[in-house]
């Protein structure tokens, strides 16, 4: 081997690895087991923004991420509402038809933990319905022991 050749070989090599170690980077896009876009980011890769979700919160992003319909539905209590840009789906059934037409199969990254103090938490997420490039969005949260009272999902400015 020409010493050319070996100068080539390594730059192949060095390109290699760099291309291989940023595709597992926080926020890159994969695909899951069903072809669906997922995201990797601060909803499960980064165990201190995940830390400081309030754990029915957590819930919720975990079962939107593993497409879950029954975890994220116990996320809520029984009488929770959710308001989804004005609309109103009040308790368990109206949730649960809500989130399987419009939230299972999406991706949801947490952004940023905009406001918390005990039983409420305010997030700064981008959500993205069916594999598209998403939107950002405010998902407001009110927690009652271990689960969601209210749910207030407005876009972002």
């Amino acid at each position: 081997m020409t010493r050319r050749h070996g100068v080539v070989l390594l730059a192949a090599l060095l390109l290699a690895a760099a291309c291989t170690s940023k595709s597992s980077e926080p926020g890159t896009s994969s695909q899951s087991a069903s072809g669906r876009p997922t995201t990797s980011g601060p909803t499960g890769s980064d165990p201190v923004l995940q830390s400081e979700l309030l754990k029915p919160v957590a819930r919720y992003v975990q079962a939107v991420n593993a497409e879950d319909l029954d975890a994220l539905v116990s996320a809520f209590a029984t009488d929770a509402e959710v308001i989804d840009v004005g609309r109103r789906f009040p308790g368990h059934e109206a949730i649960r038809g809500w989130a399987d037409q419009e939230v299972i199969g999406g991706t949801l990254t947490v952004d940023a933990v905009v406001e918390s103090r005990p039983g409420y938490q305010k997030l700064l997420v981008t959500f993205a319905p069916g594999g598209s490039a998403g939107f950002a969005a405010h998902y407001a949260f009110t927690v009652s022991d271990a689960a969601i009272t209210r749910a207030d999902l407005t876009y972002a400015d």
